[in-house]
């Protein structure tokens, strides 16, 4: 279901959604909230002392997180009552997960395919929301002879890290072409911003990695795009997704409702604003200019932002997915455990 910043938006179909939007300040305006004008469409800021404080920590590199910036600057948070305090994580993925299991953090924005095997370890994070999907590229030369995956086959595939969401993905997708991702395509690990000169000495003949670092390469070495995560099934699938405290959805599912909701939204107005949204994300990608960055948020499915079963639908196939290549124990329930991880704090 998608929400836009426009009066004239259509009423939620799903039955659930509609109450509890009828319990919040989208619909309870003035009633619940009071204050100085945020400049958005029948939005008003509570008074300070008002707002429920949280930490969200996030990739603030990565512009696959840009409606977090954005529901700051344009007052998202504010308008369900949040004053988030924004944390740029740098550490791992296990550690950030703990961060936000044992409450140095109330929440973080990430990759599903990062997330899901530590999620499996059983950290106690709920996802909440799909955000959007795309941003991973897989690049070659134009000269390499590179023009789909199957050309991969004995070739060496340059990533950032070996267990990096675009590894992932790409591991995948080799399977499901019938190439084997392990034996018939060989993985060398650079820092991301090294893919580029590995590319061209030929230590590697194609790299893979995400938005904006492998956007950037792409046009600035005139670089052929063979293959991303917005085609085939993956078109309609999210990548980048919102996970909260299990302790705040079990204690204070308002908050984690709130948090989930200005995201939600904050993703709609990117997606209807992608000028401005790349405007307020600028400042955390030095190496590109706002035009560029607008055209990366332009290819995104920043309408794309599931909640509900059909979250849970898809964290259920990307576990069924991380099975087929090992990442996942092929064991592992998927539907049982997209229902463990996954909590319904909209309905």
């Amino acid at each position: 279901m998608n929400f836009i910043d426009d009066d004239t938006a259509p009423t939620p179909a799903n039955p659930a959604r509609r109450a509890w939007l009828r319990k919040t300040a989208w619909a309870a305006g003035a009633a619940a909230l009071g204050g100085a004008s945020l400049g958005l469409p029948g939005v008003r800021a509570a008074a300070a002392g008002d707002l429920k404080p949280l930490k969200l920590s996030w990739n603030a590199g990565a512009i696959c997180t840009a409606p977090v910036p954005v529901a700051l600057k344009q007052g998202f948070f504010e308008k369900h009552g949040l004053q988030v305090e924004l944390v740029n994580f740098a550490g791992s993925t296990d550690q950030l997960l703990e961060a936000i299991a044992t409450g140095k953090s109330d929440a973080g924005v990430g990759m599903a395919l990062r997330w899901i095997k530590p999620l499996e370890q059983g950290f106690d994070v709920k996802l909440t929301a799909g955000i959007h999907g795309g941003c991973m590229r897989l690049l070659a030369t134009k000269t390499s002879g590179i023009v789909d995956l199957q050309g991969l086959k004995g070739r060496t595939v340059g990533v950032s890290d070996m267990a990096s969401p675009a590894k992932n993905f790409f591991a995948i997708t080799l399977k499901k072409l019938g190439v084997d991702p392990d034996n018939d395509v060989h993985w060398r690990q650079y820092p991301a911003t090294l893919l580029g000169e590995a590319l061209k000495k030929g230590e590697v003949q194609a790299i893979a990695d995400g938005d904006p670092t492998i956007w950037t390469l792409r046009e600035s070495n005139h670089l052929q795009e063979v293959s991303n995560n917005l085609c085939g099934e993956y078109a309609n699938r999210v990548c980048c997704v919102l996970g909260v405290r299990g302790s705040l959805v079990r204690k204070d599912r308002a908050a984690a409702q709130a948090l989930t909701q200005a995201l939600i939204e904050a993703t709609e107005w990117t997606a209807n604003h992608p000028a401005e949204a790349a405007a307020i994300f600028a400042p955390n990608a030095p190496g590109a200019d706002v035009g560029q960055l607008t055209a990366m948020l332009q290819s995104h499915t920043d309408r794309h932002h599931p909640v509900g079963d059909a979250f849970k639908k898809e964290i259920a196939l990307y576990a069924d997915d991380l099975k087929t290549v090992g990442v996942v124990n092929g064991a592992t329930d998927s539907e049982r455990f997209a229902a463990r991880v996954f909590s319904d704090v909209l309905a």
